[in-house]
């Protein structure tokens, strides 16, 4: 058995009758939205979709894209690019900044009222307009030689990931700006070697959120998890497609 995936987790697992805080992040949300069964499994049970390779290289340009702009943070300046795509925004100086970002054990969170659901996501950044009004971004990263969109059927995730961290803030009180952007990294393949290096076009795309799904899906997510009974497939779950070709061979 593979070191980083157990089958049989005992945490984190919602129990109806408890009234100890119970963390649902805005990835598991979506999971819900893709699979309520694998979901509830998951959440319920312990028992998770088989997790895919991490993206390491993902992880670095976000961990250097952050240092970038806290160069900028600490001096109250705008980043280059955002001079480039005429952003009148700084890279937010917050003391709860480091916080929000950190998804694992803390993020920007919300307790949904009357439930002991904490619904929790960890922002890449946030930048701040003169009058105030927050600026969800979001760091991505990939290598293709088309010009990067957000027009892909499966980037309805990154949409409603944008959505679901400006309704978190909206729910801490923040004023935020329906406008979000992901600042996207294409690593080029044009060029004559490698040279130890991977260079990189990065481009800001901004994108308009709409976060009303939000209210409605969560509550319909802890209403899954309150049930005792099995909730249907997504309908396109390649996992749950899995386990039904399969059984038909088990005995």
């Amino acid at each position: 058995m593979s070191q980083y995936y157990n089958p049989n987790r005992k945490g984190n697992l919602y129990d109806k009758d408890s009234t100890l805080p119970f963390r649902l992040s805005r990835g598991r949300v979506d999971n819900f939205i893709n699979c309520p069964r694998c979901f509830y499994l998951d959440r319920r049970f312990g028992v998770a979709q088989p997790p895919g390779y991490p993206f390491s290289l993902n992880s670095a340009v976000d961990k250097l894209l952050k240092k970038e702009f806290d160069t900028h943070r600490a001096r109250g300046t705008k980043h280059p690019l955002m001079e480039t795509y005429g952003i009148d925004a700084v890279p937010l100086a917050h003391k709860k900044i480091d916080e929000w970002r950190d998804s694992l054990r803390a993020g920007i969170t919300y307790k949904i009222p009357n439930t002991n659901v904490v619904v929790t996501g960890g922002v890449d950044d946030v930048w701040v307009k003169p009058n105030g009004e927050f600026i969800i971004v979001d760091y991505k990263a990939t290598s293709k030689e088309e010009e990067v969109t957000l027009d892909a059927d499966w980037q309805i995730g990154y949409k409603r990931q944008m959505e679901i961290y400006q309704w978190l803030f909206r729910k801490n009180g923040f004023k935020v700006s329906k406008t979000g952007y992901f600042v996207y990294c294409n690593g080029k393949t044009d060029k004559k070697a490698f040279d130890g290096k991977l260079e990189f076009d990065i481009k800001i795309i901004a994108y308009k959120g709409n976060d009303s799904w939000v209210d409605k899906t969560i509550q319909e997510a802890i209403d899954c998890l309150k049930s005792d009974k099995l909730p249907n497939p997504g309908p396109d779950c390649d996992f749950c497609e899995y386990r039904k070709a399969v059984k038909e061979y088990e005995s």
